[in-house]
Parts: structure tokens; C-alpha cells; sequence
């Protein structure tokens, strides 16, 4: 009879641990909800939030997880009330896991994360400089890598062309250590094969205005005669406009050859399920330990979590080929991007190394031509980095704030 008993108990308690949710058979909390607040909408079929829903909801495929277990706040401006507004619905919703995808979710997101209410929820950020040591992390990439791969891709298209002007929508320019980063990696991965290119860059002073990233794409083509049209802003507007100008481009975030695929050259884009893939799963498994198993994440072409889209037939004979070698020299580790260190490719594809300083467009050292200082702008000031090589990640992230030569920024 205790045998009988023993035995109805156990069944009532697996019964009840299924009804409850319980963990499945993939490991994981089947009760575990990911909280995302977009500043687009999760319906977009190209650009900026598109590429991070694709992330998050491919890595939680990956999982083996439930579409039910994501809870989503999109068209969320860069504002801190409705930021916060957004953290306390998904919040309420039981998310112990919330993802802001914008730079300007940053200071909310940072509040919240102090809270002690929140102290259980995890806070994970896009891009940004703001961590804590128990539950708020910022996660970005090497972007330049892959931007300069797409560069290359410009610059071979430039040659072909004829044309030596290549333009660049951006959201911000030196302001932000984002986006200067990004232009410079482009500019040197354009110079790389064409040293007597000159890019043009045009603001929006916003992350997404796709009325604005049209308008400029256009000022760069019948102004400035521009053959090649590079982006960092959300939209593939300047890649359309390009293809309705008859001039070719390279898109950002996502493959953009679908919006204009008489224009696309290839596109700088984010894996962004390398990462969301480690923070979902760190944040489920052991929430506890995910500021030591994750913390400030920042992957580039090695991990796979920045890569450029397949190069389409727009592109001329050949840039695959060179595209592969350059991207496999990073990967290895045998060369990045801001160095003293200068990469040559000729007409048949042969990549040279040669020792030079990196000069900024108004003629200031950067990089000493023997790798060993680096130099950095503060106060208005240019002065050397005590100890400093080449360009450090902090540099890279953070406080860049100038053009390499080469690059001209120009009013919209």
C-alpha cells in the first residue's frame, strides 16, 4: 500500500510541474520571459530593429524556446519617460530579461537597473558605456572590421567607375565614437584600393529619419556626383535613392540587395544572435553569474558577430576574392583596421603591408608611423597617449572623435 502511495504522489508531482510550466526538454525555463523595446517597429523588413528582432528571435529558436516567451515595446523614441514606461510594462509583464536596442535607451535603463525591484531583472543594452556589476551590461562589435571589408567593395567600384567620390549617410559624425569609427574603417577600406578617393559625409543628426537618409543620398549624388552611396542610419532609403540614380551603394545593418538590387555592393551587418544567444541563455540558466559570464561584450568578425552580406553581382570581378583575403587576415588576427600598419591592393588583387603613420584629415599624426603612440584629441588639444599602440578598444568605443584623411564632412 506505501509502495501504491509512493507512487501516486510522484505522478501528482510530475502532473504538477507540467502544468506549472516546469523546464522542458531543451533545458530550458519554459516560464523565462525576454523583454525587447525597439525604436522601430518589430515589422520592419530591413534596417536597425529588424536586424535585432532577427537576432533575438533566431537565438531563442536556437534555444528551443517558445515566440510566446518574447515581449516586445517597439517604437520606442530616445526619450527616458517613455524608455521607462516601456521597462515598467515588460517589467510588470514578468521579463526577466530586457533588451534596449538604442543608444538613447541608455540612462533609462541604467536607472532602472538600480531599482530594487528591478534588482532581479537582468538589463542589457545596445551600444552605450554604462555597466553595473550585478544586472546591466552594454553590448556592441567591430563594426569598423566589417565596415572596412564594404569599403573595399566601394573602392574597386569606384575605380571601375571612374569616379573617385564616394558618399556617406550618417546618423552623427565625431560626436559619437559609433559612428566616426564606422566612417573611418569605411574611408581607409575604400583607400585601400583607391588612395585617391575622397568620401563625403552628410548628417541626419538622428539614428532613423528615413525622410532625411533619402534627401541626403540624393544631395550626395546630383551635388557632390557621388558614384558610391554608404550608410550608417536605420532605413535602406539611400540604397533605393541610389538605385533610382543609377549609382551603387552599400547598405547597413541588414542585406539590403532586396530594396535595391541594381544599386546593393554588399552590406556591413550584425549576427546579432551570436550575442543575444549567450545572454539569453546566461540570463535563464544562472542569472546570477551573467555580469561574469557575459559583462561588456564586444565581438567582431572572429566570433562571427559582425560579417558583410554576400556580395552581390553589382560588385566588379574579383572583390570577393579580395574581400575573403582581407576579412581572413582579421579573423586571424594577423591585422586590423587602425594601425600603423596600411593595406595596398592592386589591380590583380595583391595585398601589400606597408609601415606609415595614420594621419587625421587635418594633416595631425594619429598613429606614429612605428605603431608605438597614439595620439588623441581632448580640450581642443591633440596629445599622445602615455603608453598608448595603435588604437585601442577604449579608443575605438569610445573616444574617437575625428576623421582620417580622406574624409570630408559636408552640411546636408
Amino acid at each position: 500500500m506505501k509502495k501504491v502511495l509512493s507512487l501516486v504522489l510522484a505522478l501528482a508531482l510530475c502532473f504538477s510541474l507540467v502544468a506549472c510550466g516546469g523546464t522542458g526538454d531543451n533545458g530550458t525555463d519554459e516560464k523565462f520571459l525576454v523583454g525587447a523595446i525597439y525604436i522601430n517597429g518589430q515589422n520592419d523588413t530591413a534596417g536597425y530593429t529588424y536586424a535585432h528582432h532577427t537576432g533575438i528571435t533566431k537565438a531563442m529558436e536556437q534555444l528551443g524556446m517558445d515566440k510566446s516567451q518574447l515581449k516586445i515595446v517597439d517604437n520606442v523614441a530616445e526619450d527616458d519617460a517613455a524608455v521607462t514606461q516601456a521597462i515598467d510594462t515588460l517589467a510588470s509583464q514578468g521579463c526577466k530579461l530586457i533588451i534596449g536596442i538604442s543608444f538613447g535607451y541608455i540612462n533609462a535603463m541604467n536607472d532602472a537597473a538600480a531599482k530594487p525591484q528591478y534588482k532581479d531583472i537582468i538589463f542589457s543594452h545596445a551600444t552605450g558605456y554604462l555597466a553595473n556589476d550585478t544586472n546591466f551590461n552594454n553590448y556592441f562589435g567591430r563594426i569598423y572590421q566589417a565596415r572596412y571589408l564594404a569599403g573595399i567593395a566601394a573602392g574597386m567600384k569606384s575605380l571601375a567607375l571612374g569616379n573617385n567620390n564616394i558618399g556617406y549617410v550618417a546618423a552623427y559624425g565625431t560626436e559619437y565614437a559609433e559612428t566616426c569609427s564606422g566612417i573611418n574603417g569605411f574611408a581607409l577600406g575604400v583607400q585601400s584600393v583607391n588612395p585617391n578617393a575622397k568620401v563625403y559625409v552628410s548628417k541626419i543628426n538622428n539614428w532613423a529619419d528615413e525622410a532625411k537618409e533619402r534627401q541626403i543620398a540624393e544631395n550626395l549624388i546630383d551635388n557632390y556626383g557621388c558614384g558610391v552611396i554608404a550608410q550608417h542610419c536605420d532605413s535602406a532609403q539611400p540604397q533605393i535613392a541610389a538605385q533610382e540614380k543609377n549609382v551603387f551603394g552599400c547598405g547597413y545593418n541588414s542585406d539590403m540587395t532586396a530594396q535595391a538590387s541594381k544599386a546593393h555592393l554588399t552590406a556591413p551587418i550584425w549576427n546579432w544572435d551570436v550575442y543575444y544567444k549567450l545572454a539569453i541563455e546566461t540570463a535563464m540558466k544562472t542569472p546570477k553569474e551573467f555580469m561574469t559570464k557575459v559583462g561588456v561584450y564586444y565581438g567582431g568578425l572572429k566570433e562571427g558577430f559582425v560579417d558583410v552580406s554576400p556580395l552581390t553581382d553589382n560588385c566588379v570581378e574579383g572583390t570577393k576574392e579580395v574581400v575573403a583575403a582581407v576579412k581572413d587576415m582579421m579573423v586571424k588576427g594577423e591585422w586590423d583596421v587602425f594601425t600603423n600598419v596600411k593595406l595596398s591592393i592592386d589591380a590583380e588583387g595583391k595585398i601589400t603591408k606597408t609601415e606609415g603613420a595614420m594621419l587625421d584629415n587635418k594633416g595631425n599624426e594619429i598613429i606614429s608611423a612605428d605603431g608605438n603612440t597614439y595620439y588623441v584629441y581632448k580640450d581642443g588639444a591633440i596629445s599622445a597617449v602615455e603608453g598608448g599602440k595603435d588604437a585601442q578598444d577604449g579608443v575605438i568605443k569610445g573616444s574617437m572623435n575625428y576623421y582620417v584623411a580622406g574624409v570630408e564632412e559636408i552640411n546636408g
